[in-house]
């Protein structure tokens, strides 16, 4: 039976708007999980669209740093470049100056895919970390507090590319994915992982992904072209935070900051 989705999407001016936004959101998930069982689980992506709001959530003079217990919050990957973490590819690297430098966070409580290992034993030895802290049993998946996501141009998210392996993936929590379009591997939490979070949500900003953001979410369903596409939360309702760029082929978006799309597939 088809699956309906209700797409929240909400607009922002420009980048830094947007960048407000997140951080918003982020530490809003954080205290709420904190709130309600001790403790927040988040994973994270990395790129350049996130680092502002990294940055945001670090900064003294910013409202969002007081508002989460750091020493209460666990920190995990959505996926990584395989490289090491001092690579200027290293989505670990890009949040460790961005963020993880600045803040009082307890390095047990930072759960880094470790991109510098062979890819299947950085995969394993990932998703072993996965169980162990979420204390996971037979083919239990981890529910994260919140996921955070973007999207490229390409319609690919995570470390979930177009006709790539792991799209096909979905007993394994965590898995190794060679990108053959930029040659290269990859680590990446698998989507089913993914959609079992309590929160999911897009970051996306930019022209660049208005034709992309409108296939993935009003086009027909093709995940093996569009890998966004598999990101549907089994809460039922997905999240997008928006720059106008990006937005503008959205429906109902011209002087709108926020709208709702019923997505069944």
């Amino acid at each position: 039976m088809p699956k309906t989705t209700t797409v929240h999407y909400f607009i922002k001016q420009d980048s830094e708007a947007l960048s407000v936004a997140a951080a918003d959101w982020i530490a809003s998930a954080v205290s709420d999980a904190i709130a309600a069982r001790g403790i927040a689980r988040i994973a994270i992506s990395g790129g350049s669209t996130p680092k502002r709001a990294f940055e945001l959530l670090a900064d003294p003079n910013q409202p969002f740093r007081s508002r989460i217990d750091w020493a209460r919050l666990f920190l995990f990957w959505v996926d990584e470049r395989c490289v090491p973490p001092d690579h200027p590819d290293s989505n670990y690297r890009m949040t460790r100056e961005a963020l993880l430098s600045k803040i009082p966070i307890p390095e047990q409580n930072v759960h880094r895919m470790e991109g510098e290992l062979d890819p299947e034993e950085a995969a394993s030895r990932y998703e072993s970390a996965l169980r162990t802290q979420f204390r996971l049993e037979g083919a239990e998946v981890p529910r994260f507090d919140l996921v955070q996501l973007g999207m490229g141009d390409d319609g690919h998210t995570a470390s979930l590319f177009p006709r790539s392996a792991a799209l096909d993936s979905m007993m394994r929590l965590v898995v190794a994915n060679h990108v053959q379009a930029k040659d290269s591997w990859r680590v990446t939490l698998t989507w089913p992982v993914i959609n079992h979070a309590s929160k999911v949500f897009f970051l996306i900003q930019g022209a660049a992904k208005a034709g992309v953001l409108r296939d993935v979410f009003q086009g027909p369903y093709r995940p093996e072209i569009l890998p966004s596409q598999l990101i549907r939360p089994r809460s039922g309702e997905l999240f997008l935070l928006l720059d106008k760029a990006a937005a503008s082929q959205l429906p109902n978006s011209a002087g709108q900051d926020s709208g709702t799309l019923e997505v069944t597939r």
